[in-house]
C-alpha cells in the first residue's frame, strides 16, 4: 500500500513538473550586455544593462507614424521583407499570418514587418500587400522608410540580415528570422519565420511573454 501511495505521489510531482503555467516560465534576455556600477550607501551595486531596441519612426500601411510608442508596453514580432520577393517571404508570411491570428485582437501585442525595398514597398503599395493578405487589425503593420535605416535596424539591432544583393533573386538578401521583443524593448526570441515548428515555439514563448512579470 506504502509502495502505491510513493509511486502515485511521485507521478502526481512528475505531471505538475511538466505541465508549469507560463508564469513559472521566463524567457531569456538576448544580445550583448554592459554592467552598470553605481554607489549605494558608499558601496558598489552592479547592474545589468541589456542591449534595447532604439528609437525608430517609419510609415505604415496606412500612412500611420509608427514609432517605439505605438510599441510601449507591449510585446512585438519583428521581420524584414519585401513584396516582391521570390523566395522565402511568402513561406514567412503564411507564418506570421499564424501569429496575427492568434494575437490580432490582443492590445498588448503587436507585429512590425519591415520592408527592404522601400523604394517600390511605398504605403500603397504596403496597403495592397496586406489586403491580399486578409489583415484588417491594427495590430500588424507593414513598415516603409528610409532604406539605410531599416538595414541598420535590421544588422545592428536585430542582429538579423537584410541587405542589397543584385547576384540573388529580387535583388535583396535577407533572413527568414522572426524577433520578439518585450515591453521594454529587448530581445527575446529568435525564430526561423519559414518553419512551422519554430513558429509554434514562438506562439508558446509569446504567451509566455505575455504572463511575464514585469515583460
Amino acid at each position: 500500500m506504502k509502495n502505491t501511495l510513493l509511486a502515485v505521489g511521485l507521478g502526481l510531482a512528475l505531471v505538475t513538473a511538466c505541465t508549469s503555467s507560463p508564469e513559472e516560465k521566463k524567457l531569456p534576455i538576448l544580445g550583448p550586455r554592459e554592467p552598470k556600477v553605481t554607489m549605494v550607501d558608499g558601496k558598489p551595486q552592479v547592474d545589468t544593462v541589456y542591449h534595447t531596441i532604439p528609437d525608430f519612426a517609419f510609415l505604415d500601411q496606412d500612412s500611420t507614424l509608427v514609432t517605439q510608442q505605438t510599441v510601449a508596453n507591449k510585446i512585438y514580432v519583428a521581420d524584414f521583407f519585401f513584396t516582391s520577393c521570390p523566395s522565402i517571404c511568402p513561406k514567412m508570411k503564411s507564418q506570421m499570418l499564424r501569429v496575427y491570428e492568434k494575437f490580432k485582437d490582443n492590445p498588448r501585442v503587436a507585429l512590425l514587418s519591415h520592408s527592404i525595398d522601400p523604394a517600390h514597398d511605398t504605403v500603397a503599395v504596403l496597403r495592397d500587400y496586406a489586403d491580399r493578405l486578409g489583415v484588417k487589425s491594427s495590430t500588424w503593420h507593414f513598415l516603409t522608410g528610409n532604406r539605410d535605416s531599416i538595414f541598420d535596424m535590421a544588422q545592428k539591432h536585430y542582429y538579423t540580415s537584410a541587405m542589397e544583393d543584385k547576384t540573388v533573386a529580387g535583388g535583396y538578401a535577407h533572413s527568414g528570422s522572426f524577433l520578439l521583443v518585450d515591453g521594454q524593448r529587448r530581445l527575446r526570441g529568435h525564430y526561423d519565420g519559414t518553419n512551422a515548428q519554430d513558429v509554434d515555439k514562438l506562439l508558446q514563448d509569446m504567451d509566455v511573454l505575455l504572463a511575464e512579470k514585469g515583460k
